[in-house]
C-alpha cells in the first residue's frame, strides 16, 4: 500500500511536516490550485530536497539529492524521441535512459499514477521513476532538450504551409510571381520561424547566422566567439520563404536572385536596439544570406575592457593623444579592429575637434562624429572621400580601410600636413604592416616621420569562471613558453557556458611604438623581421607572449592562447 500514500502522509511519517502544516498547505492549495509539493515549497514549510529524500525512502525509489548534472542521458540517448519537450515541461519528468522496453525517467510527483500511464502510453515503455527536484528537472529539460527545440517546434508548425507552396517552390523559384513571394513571406510560421531564429541568435551571444542552401538539405549556423555552431536546420522547402522574408525586412529586392545584394534592418529587444547587416550571394542551389549581429550594448567601447595590457595601454593613449601623426590596427577580418577604432575615437571624442570618419560599411553609430558610407557604385570610395575630408577642415580622420596605393599616400599625406590618422590593415603583426606600405608604394622618407603606432590584435576566448579548471602543464611546456609556476587552466564545460567551456572574447595585441631607432629603420627599408627585433628589445610584446600573459592570468587556456597565434612566431 506504501506507493499510494499521499505526499502529505509521506512527509508526516518522515517527521517532516506537522498535521498543522499539513492542513494550512491544504488549504492554500484549494485557494490558488497546483500541487501540495509545490504549495509546501511555496509557504516554506519544506525544500525541494527533503521532498525527494522523503519519497525516495518512503517509496524504496532512487532518488537524486546532487544537483542536475546527474540527470545526464546517454550519448546516443534522445529525450525527445521517447517524451516530448512540452509534455516533459507541463509534468516536469525528464526521461534519463531506455534499457529494452524500460524507460527511466526523473519525476518530481512519482506518486502522480495517471502521468506515468499517460508516459507510458507516449513512450511505449515501461517507467521507472526516479526521484528528483523540480529545479534539477527543469535544468535538465533545458540542457539537453535545449532552447533549439523552440525553432523545432516552429518548423514543425511551418509544414503547415499548404502543399501547393510546396509544389511551386520544388517546381523552380522563378514560377513565383513578387506577389506570391511576399504573401508566403508573410506566412505566420514564416515569420514565427525567422523570429525566433534571429532571438536565439542573440540569446546566444552570436556575431553572425549563416543560412545556406544545399541539394537536399539547408543549413543553419550560428557564429559564437569566434566558431560556427550548426543549428538543427528547417526544412529545404522553407529556404525560399525564408530568403524572401529577410530580403523584405533588409529591404532588398526580393525578384533579383542572381546578384549579390546588402541590407540591414534593426529590431528592440528587452529595450536595446540590435542592428543586423544582411548580405546575400547567388548560389548553385539558391541564395545564401548571412546575417552580422550588431549589438552596441554588448560591445564595450572602451580601451580599459578590451584586453590591452597596463604598458599597451599607455603607448595606445600616449599617441591618440597625439596632434598628429598615422595609427594602424592590422590583423586578419573579425579580429576585433573595427571595435578597436571606435574604443579610441570614444575616448578622445569632443567638441572641439572635428572628426570625420569614412567607412564600408558603418557598423555602430557614434555621437559627435561624422560617418560617411562608402558607395563605390557612385564613386564615393576610401580615396574620394578623404580627398573632400581635406577640404572640411577636420582634426581626426578615420578611414576603415587602406586598399590601395592612393588611399595610403593620403592618409600619410593627411598625418604629415597636421592631422591624427587612424586606419587598419591586413597584416599578420605590427611590423608587416610598415614593409606592406612600402611595397605597394608609400615612399618610406614619407612612412618615417607620420607613422606614431601600430597595433596587431588577435581575439581569444575567456574561459568560462564557472567552470574552469586548473591544468598542470608539462615541465617542457613550462620551460619553453616561460611559464614559471604560475597557475594555468583549461575548459571544462558546464550549463552557462553551452558545455563549451568558453565564453566571451578578450582582445591580445602587440604594440610597436614608432621610435626614433625605428624610423631610422624604416628609412633603411629594413625587413619587418629586423623591426620586430629591435621593438622587442625596447618592449613590445608579440603576439604570442601577449597570449600566454593571458593564460597565466588565468583568463584564457594555453591551447586557446597558441592556437590563436599559430604562426605568428
Amino acid at each position: 500500500m506504501a506507493p499510494y500514500l499521499k505526499l502529505g502522509e509521506i512527509l508526516q511519517n518522515e517527521g517532516l511536516l506537522t498535521r498543522e502544516q499539513l492542513e494550512k498547505a491544504i488549504k492554500t492549495q484549494q485557494k490558488e490550485g497546483g500541487r501540495i509539493g509545490e504549495v509546501l515549497i511555496r509557504l516554506g514549510l519544506i525544500t525541494e530536497q527533503d521532498i525527494v529524500v522523503a519519497l525516495g525512502k518512503q517509496l524504496n525509489i532512487p532518488y537524486i539529492t546532487q544537483g542536475a548534472e546527474l540527470l545526464k542521458p546517454s550519448a546516443d540517448f534522445q529525450p525527445d524521441r521517447l517524451i516530448p519537450q512540452d509534455f516533459a515541461i507541463r509534468n516536469l519528468v525528464f526521461p534519463i535512459s531506455r534499457n529494452m522496453n524500460s524507460l527511466t525517467c526523473a519525476m518530481f510527483d512519482p506518486l502522480d499514477i495517471i502521468l506515468i500511464d499517460n508516459m507510458k502510453k507516449i513512450s511505449g515503455c515501461d517507467v521507472n521513476p526516479v526521484v528528483a527536484t523540480k529545479t534539477d528537472i527543469e535544468k535538465a529539460i533545458d540542457k539537453f532538450y535545449g532552447k533549439r527545440d523552440l525553432i523545432k517546434q516552429a518548423m514543425k508548425e511551418s509544414y503547415q504551409i499548404n502543399e501547393a507552396l510546396i509544389e511551386e517552390i520544388s517546381g523552380g523559384d522563378e514560377e513565383l510571381s513578387i506577389d506570391r513571394l511576399i504573401a508566403r513571406a508573410e506566412e505566420a510560421p514564416v515569420v514565427k520561424l525567422v523570429d525566433l531564429i534571429l532571438k536565439q541568435a542573440i540569446d546566444e551571444r552570436a556575431s553572425d547566422i549563416h543560412i545556406e542552401p544545399f541539394k537536399e538539405r539547408i543549413s543553419l549556423r550560428y557564429r559564437i566567439d569566434g566558431v560556427l555552431h550548426e543549428i538543427p536546420p528547417p526544412a529545404k522547402h522553407l529556404h525560399l520563404p525564408m530568403i524572401s522574408r529577410l530580403k523584405i525586412i533588409s529591404k532588398m529586392d526580393i525578384a533579383e536572385k542572381r546578384l549579390p545584394q546588402d541590407g540591414a534592418f534593426s529590431v528592440k529587444l528587452k529595450d536595446k536596439a540590435i542592428d543586423f547587416r544582411v548580405s546575400t550571394v547567388p548560389t548553385i542551389y539558391g541564395e545564401k544570406i548571412v546575417l552580422r549581429i550588431l549589438d552596441k550594448s554588448s560591445v564595450p567601447l572602451d580601451l580599459a575592457v578590451l584586453g590591452y595590457s597596463g604598458k599597451q595601454l599607455e603607448n595606445i593613449r600616449t599617441a591618440i593623444h597625439s596632434a598628429y601623426g598615422l595609427i594602424f590596427i592590422t590583423g586578419p577580418t573579425g579580429s576585433g579592429k573595427t571595435t578597436t577604432l571606435y574604443a579610441i575615437l570614444n575616448e578622445i571624442v569632443t567638441p572641439k575637434e572635428n572628426i570625420l570618419t569614412v567607412e564600408d560599411p558603418v557598423e555602430y553609430r557614434l555621437e559627435g562624429i561624422n560617418q560617411i558610407q562608402v558607395k563605390s557604385e557612385i564613386g564615393l570610395t576610401f580615396a574620394s572621400a578623404l580627398r573632400a575630408f581635406l577640404r572640411q577642415d577636420p582634426d581626426i580622420i578615420m578611414v576603415g580601410e587602406v586598399r590601395d596605393l592612393e588611399t595610403a599616400q593620403i592618409c600619410v599625406r593627411s598625418a604629415l600636413t597636421g592631422h591624427l590618422v587612424f586606419s587598419t590593415l591586413h597584416t599578420n603583426d605590427a611590423p608587416s604592416a610598415i614593409t606592406r606600405l612600402v611595397d605597394i608604394g608609400v615612399e618610406s622618407y614619407l612612412l618615417m616621420p607620420s607613422l606614431l603606432l601600430i597595433i596587431a590584435q588577435r581575439l581569444v576566448r575567456k574561459l568560462c569562471p564557472d567552470c574552469k579548471e586548473p591544468y598542470e602543464p608539462t615541465p617542457d611546456e613550462r620551460k619553453k613558453l616561460k611559464l614559471g609556476q604560475d597557475l594555468i587552466y583549461k575548459a571544462k564545460g558546464c550549463d552557462k557556458c553551452n558545455h563549451v567551456g568558453y565564453k566571451g572574447r578578450v582582445c591580445i595585441a602587440e604594440t610597436l611604438l614608432v621610435t626614433d631607432d625605428i624610423r631610422k629603420l624604416i628609412a633603411e627599408e629594413a625587413d619587418s623581421h629586423k623591426i620586430k627585433e629591435l621593438a622587442h628589445s625596447q618592449g613590445m610584446l608579440t603576439l604570442t607572449e601577449a597570449a600566454i600573459e593571458k593564460a597565466k592570468e588565468g583568463v584564457t587556456s594555453l591551447e586557446e592562447a597558441l592556437s590563436s597565434t599559430l604562426g605568428e612566431e
